[in-house]
């Protein structure tokens, strides 16, 4: 078989769609790179000093891992000098980052979560970098916090990596989904997957169960049914998969179908959800939704939410069309 590298895949997608401009292919190229040096520093875990506590917290008040820390900073500087970029924003900083005065400025947008599922990373469990890209609004010449008010449909381009036994980057520009597998040997990212599609049917669905007492009746009454199993009024019985790493468990959703749920629940009732609407819930929605999936808030669409904040938080149900839409419907009822 002829493995084809992401620099090649990206060109033949510009020729075959007219919608990867050279510029964007460049920035993702870029991404790519960053996410190679930090699943090489993933890797090195104990033996790089980098698992751990780093003895500060991001802004939204949580405990930064030693690898929060390095990998923003990789992305950070990976992407600072390219020319592709007005500004970035991280899950990991208060505000934007603008690009300094001594590189030459692009016109996009990049957001990232630099590590997902931090909890994760000091017991060896599959880890990731989630990205999302923005066209930065006309006319702009000093990049704020404004110009990302975008939904998600605005979005150019999304992806994540897992570093996991294999290390993968999954991609979508807005023409079908494909993954690539990095290739340690040689460094390179190497199309495994074309055109992932998520069944529209599933029986598995993931979910955090100990939160159960908090959850509001419309995720309950859904629960409630996939668990009476094929006695129930489903008919079949499902099975539950929570890995607490929202990259690794989207991953296993676009192989093999599945509902992923983090819904807003009753300890913080006037919190619309905890996972960030920027850097985590419009990049996997873009994904989701490419595959043939779907995404909602248990309201409305995700891509459809016109963002307000930097830090927005959102409730998500992410995964096969068909329960996504069930849950959803519990909602709207």
């Amino acid at each position: 078989m002829k493995r084809i590298s992401l620099t090649q895949h990206l060109i033949e997608q510009q020729r075959l769609h007219n919608k990867i401009p050279s510029e964007l292919r460049l920035l993702i190229e870029v991404v790519g790179r960053a996410c190679k040096s930090i699943s090489h520093a993933v890797g090195k875990g104990a033996l790089g000093e980098v698992l751990g506590s780093a003895g500060s917290e991001n802004v939204q008040g949580e405990v930064q891992k030693k690898l929060d820390v390095i990998s923003n900073e990789i992305l950070l500087e990976a992407n600072e000098w390219g020319g592709h970029l007005a500004a970035m924003a991280s899950e990991e900083m208060e505000t934007i980052h603008r690009i300094p005065n001594r590189y030459p400025k692009g016109e996009y947008l990049l957001m990232f979560d630099p590590l997902d599922g931090s909890s994760n990373i000091d017991v060896n469990v599959s880890i990731g970098t989630i990205f999302s890209v923005l066209k930065a609004p006309e006319g702009m010449t000093e990049p704020s916090e404004q110009d990302f008010m975008q939904p998600g449909t605005k979005q150019v381009a999304a992806g994540y990596a897992v570093y996991g036994p294999q290390t993968v980057l999954v991609l979508t520009t807005g023409d079908g989904v494909h993954c690539f597998t990095l290739d340690r040997e040689m460094g390179a990212w190497v199309l495994t997957q074309k055109d992932i599609r998520i069944p529209e049917d599933t029986k598995e669905f993931a979910i955090n169960a100990s939160n159960e007492r908090h959850w509001f009746p419309p995720v309950k009454r859904y629960v409630d049914e996939m668990l009476a199993g094929v006695t129930g009024p489903r008919g079949k019985d499902f099975n539950m998969r929570w890995i607490a790493s929202m990259v690794a468990d989207v991953h296993r959703i676009l192989n093999r179908g599945g509902i992923f749920m983090y819904p807003a629940d009753a300890r913080e009732p006037g919190k619309p959800g905890k996972l960030r609407l920027m850097y985590e819930a419009n990049p996997m929605a873009f994904i989701v939704e490419q595959a043939g999936g779907a995404a909602t808030d248990g309201q409305q669409r995700i891509m459809d939410i016109q963002p307000e904040k930097l830090h927005q938080r959102v409730a998500v149900f992410l995964g096969s069309k068909n329960e996504v839409d069930r849950v959803t419907s519990y909602h709207q009822q």
